[in-house]
């Protein structure tokens, strides 16, 4: 989803320089909204599994460091 932010960041500019005012800016903010919403939802369940992998393991969710 983040690749597709980004080529989508990239079509946009493309696109709106070359159509101008014919360009459906109105379409692309919804689309990049849709993106940014799945982004959004994905960090957090990401977050809610991991939280929920530690509980089930015994461990509290702060006191586990990355090394």
């Amino acid at each position: 989803m983040e690749k597709a932010e980004r080529e989508m960041e990239t079509l946009e500019g493309a696109l709106a320089r070359a159509e101008g005012d014919d360009f459906p800016a109105e379409t692309y903010e919804g689309v990049n909204d849709a993106i940014r919403r799945v982004l959004d939802f994905t960090d957090e369940e990401g977050v809610r599994l991991q939280e929920k992998i530690l509980h089930t393991g015994g461990l509290e969710p702060g006191r586990v460091r990355r090394g």
